[in-house]
């Protein structure tokens, strides 16, 4: 089957490794925000028409996946109004487009929409039908998003990551090997447990969704939980990015997340459980050591 995928945040990590997966059946647009601002409807409108059009001219299916976001947490305590803009509104008006279009959205939202007050050894990661509850600026904008989104009346699914990092834009992995080379030591905190995930697998994943919806093969649930497999501390995920680049993992040292009083607390157990993307029928991410190893051969 032929698909013609509209991306909005084009410019990010995750689209730019969407665009990235183009072939001569996957045809990709991935504008950024300055080609496509969700908040103007009358950019969207076009955006999505065209998109339209261009899938009925060539044979193929229509599909939008919405990579677009603000995901500064720390920020958005500061600029609410903007984070909200760009994380609910925009997502309200894009649903709101495809349906008129009749076009199917995947919408990318986050692990931030739950607590994250899970803890101890037996925490069991979340399902997509657990109770959310934000507590950062951030995590609140991305579930009204999500809530924007559902209540559309659009074909829209929502797809939850965690601690996604590719080859572009900013991100802990690249943070990491720039401070390697910075510092004799760094302090990393050992108290917050999630799921590394690489955006290029992550993409893939997004775009074989894609492929089922327009096949009018879509899952039951709306709302999938996709991530690397596995979870780790921020701690041992730096010891572990020090060890692929040749680095001694002994620089780095563990701390708490009460050594960082400045920042905006983040949920402590963010760990998502990938079995409703299984379920459904969708290849499962690798391990987030084997994705690990294989971002660092990439590069």
């Amino acid at each position: 089957m032929r698909l013609t995928v509209l991306v909005p945040g084009g410019s990010g990590q995750l689209g730019r490794d969407l665009a990235a997966l183009a072939t001569d059946d996957i045809e990709v647009h991935a504008p950024g925000s300055t080609e496509l601002d969700l908040r103007q409807t009358g950019a969207v409108v076009t955006a999505v028409t065209d998109l339209v059009a261009r899938a009925e001219r060539s044979g193929s299916r229509p599909v939008v996946i919405n990579a677009a976001a603000y995901t500064a947490v720390d920020a958005a305590e500061t600029e609410e109004d903007r984070a909200f803009a760009v994380n609910a509104d925009g997502p309200r008006v894009l649903a709101a487009v495809c349906s008129s279009r009749r076009a199917p959205l995947v919408h990318v939202s986050t692990d931030y929409v739950f607590p994250g007050d899970r803890s101890g050894p037996d925490a069991v990661p979340y399902e997509p039908e657990d109770p959310i509850g934000p507590c950062t600026t951030y995590g609140r904008t991305k579930a009204a998003g999500e809530d924007a989104v559902l209540g559309s009346g659009a074909r829209a699914w929502v797809v939850r990551t965690a601690w996604v990092y590719g080859s572009t834009g900013h991100n802990f992995v690249k943070t990491m090997v720039r401070l390697e080379g910075e510092r004799d030591t760094l302090s990393v905190v050992d108290d917050q447990r999630g799921s590394p995930t690489s955006s290029a697998e992550l993409a893939a994943g997004l775009l074989q969704l894609a492929g089922r919806i327009a096949d009018g093969q879509g899952p039951t649930r709306r709302v999938l939980h996709c991530t690397g497999g596995g979870d780790t501390t921020w701690f041992s995920f730096a010891r572990a990015i020090f060890a692929e680049i040749g680095a001694d993992p002994e620089r780095v040292k563990p701390c708490t997340s009460a050594d960082f009083p400045g920042k905006t607390p983040r949920p402590a157990y963010s760990v998502l459980s990938n079995a409703s993307w299984r379920e459904a029928g969708l290849t499962p991410l690798s391990p987030w050591e084997d994705a690990l190893k294989e971002y660092f051969a990439r590069s």
